[in-house]
């Protein structure tokens, strides 16, 4: 039997030693690590790699400019965090970030920043868990980046950019898509501007960070568009928030955020356009206005037991339910006033613009979804819908009225 095998065995050897010179030859040389020439770069310098891919991880840790021309590549190899900018004071441009590793705990990202006064600028940051982590960073630029995570549910995602214990930055004209959140943890002050946002979870999570400027930003296809928590004095201006249909998300949802300012957005096609609890005292309350509210399923959407958020100047086009309440009472003790509504029936006789009748919505059959959250399933059903039309006609106990708009705008 040994000396039938032992041709056999002598045929495999031989092959495998005339082939590996081949193979040799064909395979893949070690990526060149960027590390050195990082290192060899001075203060305040500039390094311009030649073009390629580059192996990392990298950590800069001196002020200086690493700009790859849209040409240099930086693979991380699935291990931690590809590039650390340990630094102040440095310009990141023009470069390929990929390959993080896939640790939540040790937030393996694209790129991590722990400095102040950075600019990072022009980059493409992919496959990787995190995309940018500023952490305990102030006044950085981060403008005009493309970040895109990994395929996985959007649970199991990293941010696209986690802000924690950061001040005074500027986020702007970036493009985010398949990432979890927009993450801004006690992180008060910043500015962010004209950014899109395509397949997240949470658009963006303010959480103990007031005093954010949110204005002209695009979000689309998330669970929730902006949700806002403990983060008072915020200003959310000329965004547009579309298709967040999560059961229980929002276009724009606050919690205990007083006095925040909430103008010129647009709110479409979402579960709720806009969800919030009652201020905690009267200078805590939002001011709502001038807002396209249309297409959603419930417009806004109020829970707690006080009023007192301010509601001028909006437009609440063809939503499903066009305000929502936890309890009869709650929308009536907000102020309502000058918003159009699209299922007005009054006139203008005058011309002037204004209903010549108060714009009212009473609760008939309605309040059992609305007070039984999960009787929300059968809201609009036609069992309901054949109650409601009962019960406006011939009531079995009084409607509760949930708001009156005293000047509504004529649609035009």
């Amino acid at each position: 039997m040994l000396h039938r095998l032992v041709p056999a065995l002598v045929s495999m050897v031989l092959t495998f030693i005339f082939f590996l010179p081949f193979a040799l030859a064909h395979a893949s040389p070690p990526l060149q690590s960027l590390q050195p020439l990082i290192d060899a770069t001075p203060s305040g310098g500039v390094l311009r790699p030649a073009p390629g891919t580059y192996a990392g991880p990298a950590l800069i840790e001196r002020p200086m400019t690493l700009d790859g021309g849209g040409k240099l590549r930086l693979e991380g190899g699935g291990k931690g965090t590809v590039l650390t900018l340990h630094a102040s004071g440095a310009t990141l441009r023009g470069l390929a970030i990929a390959g993080s590793g896939d640790s939540h705990d040790a937030v393996d990202a694209g790129l991590l920043i722990e400095g102040d006064d950075n600019l990072v600028e022009g980059n493409v940051i992919e496959d990787v868990l995190f995309g940018i982590h500023v952490r305990q960073g102030n006044r950085n630029r981060i403008v005009g980046n493309v970040v895109s995570g990994r395929p996985a549910p959007r649970g199991q995602r990293g941010d696209g950019l986690r802000l924690w214990n950061s001040r005074h930055n500027r986020i702007e004209d970036n493009v985010f898509s398949r990432v979890r959140d927009l993450t801004f943890a006690n992180s008060p002050d910043n500015r962010i501007a004209g950014n899109r946002l395509v397949d997240g979870r949470y658009g963006m999570q303010f959480v103990f960070s007031p005093r954010a400027l949110v204005e002209r930003n695009d979000i689309r296809d998330t669970d929730t568009g902006i949700a806002v928590l403990y983060s008072p004095d915020l200003t959310l201006r000329g965004n547009t928030v579309a298709h967040a249909l999560d059961g229980g998300g929002a276009g724009i949802t606050v919690k205990d955020s007083g006095e925040a300012l909430i103008e010129d957005n647009v709110v479409l096609h979402c579960a709720a356009g806009l969800s919030a609890n009652a201020p905690l005292n009267a200078e805590a309350a939002l001011t709502v206005r001038n807002n396209r509210f249309a297409h959603n399923v419930i417009g806004m959407y109020f829970y707690g037991e006080k009023g007192g958020h301010r509601i001028t100047g909006n437009r609440f086009e063809n939503n499903l339910t066009q305000v929502a309440v936890s309890a009869a009472g709650v929308g009536e003790a907000n102020l309502w006033r000058g918003n159009t509504w699209s299922d007005y029936r009054g006139f203008d006789r005058d011309g002037d613009g204004i209903g010549d009748t108060p714009h009212e919505i009473w609760l008939y059959s309605d309040r059992i979804w609305m007070e039984t959250p999960r009787a929300k399933f059968f809201g609009n059903a036609p069992a309901l819908e054949l109650l409601d039309l009962l019960e406006r006609l011939a009531p079995f106990a009084s409607p509760s009225l949930i708001l009156r708009d005293s000047a509504p705008r004529m649609v035009k």
